[in-house]
């Protein structure tokens, strides 16, 4: 039964290269009924272009355009055009399975929760599957996802009749906001479920390496410590279990 709306938001900056991928991943999921709302967030290459072709051809796909403000002002923008009961987000290199929004849909359907999430694997540039699939908990609590962010973009759902609407916090630009997003849902449910079934490709760049993440180690630590406002103890330890969970999902 596909009764429900489901909206989708991907924000968009130079996104050109892998973008059509994206969409079509979209385009061939066997659920149906969902809009997806693409936001050109002040691109410099011919993304909204690409994007527009596909928009008339298919109407539910929407494009929007702002002046550059980072991912959580582009996705903030998409939110408050979104008419679906379920929300999920989907990055502009990234793919889904083709089962994607008929699990998370069900899943949420069935469980009665208010936020899921699912597994993923990791590919290159080449969309050659790299590292070890991503295999989440099947329980999440605000404590739990303190000790590491295991809930990805890629493939969480969420139940606005449940949570609502939540926007992200623009003022942390596009570090830590979707985990800040995340622990904002969990201030209001009890936990989030995990599927363990694998549902999305998640693109990696050599940014983002092990090695190059000693360059968040900082931002990391003041995310708990400022902006959550934890004692310099638990920032340390929680900054700690990040960088340990880092480098086990990059092997």
């Amino acid at each position: 039964m596909e009764s429900e709306l489901v909206s989708i938001i991907t924000p968009i900056y130079n996104g050109a290269e892998y973008v059509s991928k994206t969409i079509d991943a979209v385009l061939k999921q066997d659920y149906k009924n969902w809009e997806m709302l693409i936001v050109d967030d002040g691109s410099k290459d011919n993304s909204a272009e690409i994007v527009e072709n596909y928009s008339m051809q298919d109407t539910r796909i929407r494009l929007f355009k702002k002046k550059n403000g980072g991912s959580a002002s582009a996705r903030n923008m998409a939110l408050k055009h979104a008419q679906g009961r379920y929300i999920c987000f989907l990055d502009s290199d990234d793919i889904w399975m083709p089962e994607m929004l008929s699990q998370q849909v069900n899943f949420l359907r069935n469980t009665g929760v208010g936020l899921v999430y699912a597994s993923y694997k990791k590919i290159n540039q080449n969309d050659d599957e790299i590292f070890r699939p991503v295999i989440v908990p099947d329980k999440l609590t605000y404590n739990d996802l303190l000790k590491t962010n295991s809930i990805s973009c890629l493939t969480a759902m969420y139940d606005t009749s449940i949570v609502g609407i939540p926007l992200f916090d623009e003022s942390l630009k596009s570090m830590r906001d979707d985990f800040a997003y995340w622990l904002a849902i969990l201030k209001k449910i009890p936990y989030a479920l995990g599927n363990k079934n694998i549902l999305g490709s998640y693109r990696v760049y050599q940014s983002s390496t092990t090695g190059n993440k000693r360059k968040l180690i900082k931002p990391t630590f003041l995310f708990y410590r400022n902006y959550l406002g934890l004692s310099l103890f638990k920032s340390l330890y929680y900054t700690m279990r990040w960088g340990i969970s880092g480098i086990k999902r990059y092997r």
